[in-house]
């Protein structure tokens, strides 16, 4: 399966348990692989047979900026989501990490892979 590479994507967001972080906005650093096929792409050279990854990055920048989630966990599942709605999205592996947000650590997060059935 090709891939469509959608690197460190800093968004500020409320994200966090803590009334501290619940209170003020802090840097989201997403990664997304978008999973499909570009052999039509490929040949046609057209926008239209592509993933149009500046389309998804606004769309996943728009929601996060908003979502206010408790979790890593909840945001990268809810941004897999967003993604595969996406015209020939087939899967997709998602990394959401919250930079500074342990001691001692360049940042947390997790990293999931979702596809569509």
């Amino acid at each position: 399966m090709d891939q469509i590479l959608i690197k460190d994507l800093l968004v500020r967001g409320v994200i966090g348990i803590s009334d501290r972080e619940r209170e003020n906005p802090q840097d989201i650093l997403v990664n997304i692989v978008l999973f499909t096929d570009i052999s039509q792409a490929a040949t046609s050279d057209n926008i239209d047979d592509c993933v149009n990854y500046r389309t998804v990055s606004k769309k996943v920048f728009a929601y996060v900026e908003t979502a206010q989630t408790y979790t890593v966990e909840a945001l990268a599942a809810r941004i897999a989501t967003l993604c595969l709605g996406e015209p020939n999205v087939k899967g997709v592996r998602v990394r959401v990490e919250k930079p500074g947000a342990v001691r001692f650590a360049r940042s947390v997060g997790c990293e999931i892979e979702r596809f569509s059935t």
